[in-house]
């Protein structure tokens, strides 16, 4: 003789993953506020004229500093992405990120035989880290 409950672990279970992606989104998010928040702010690095104005001027930065705003294009051009997939029955994989399409990304983040790195990746997973742990901890039923 078997005695299942499979019909309300079931649907516990769907209830807990559909929770779990939505979090996914959810910190996601806070990655995208963390990048807008450390690729902001002044910058300690040489005064240069904006190209094409007669007057306008910003500061660089330095090396090992997140990247200065010169037109804002990599401070706007992050994306949230958030992925999930139910691997096996009792396996629930999210994947929180933020992307960006902008080709010189990758050449601040880990320079280049000319330039030296203006690291950003560290400092916005640093800043989100308390939050999206606390998004993850909330407890998942019984809200």
């Amino acid at each position: 003789m078997r005695i299942d409950i499979k019909d309300i672990t079931g649907k516990i279970v769907g209830e807990v993953n559909q929770e779990a992606a939505s979090r996914a989104v959810r910190a996601a998010n806070e990655l995208r506020n963390s990048a807008q928040r450390v690729l902001k702010g002044q910058r300690s690095g040489k005064v240069y004229r904006k190209p094409y104005t007669k007057k306008a001027k910003y500061t660089a930065s330095a090396p090992g500093e997140p990247p200065a705003q010169r037109s804002g294009m990599l401070r706007l051009s992050w994306k949230a992405t958030a992925s999930s997939q139910g691997e096996t029955p009792t396996t629930f994989t999210v994947k929180p990120a933020i992307t960006t399409d902008i080709k010189y990304a990758p050449w601040l983040q880990e320079g280049t035989p000319k330039i030296k790195p203006r690291p950003f990746e560290e400092p916005i997973v640093d800043g989100a880290k308390d939050k999206v742990k606390a998004i993850f901890s909330e407890p998942y039923l019984n809200k």
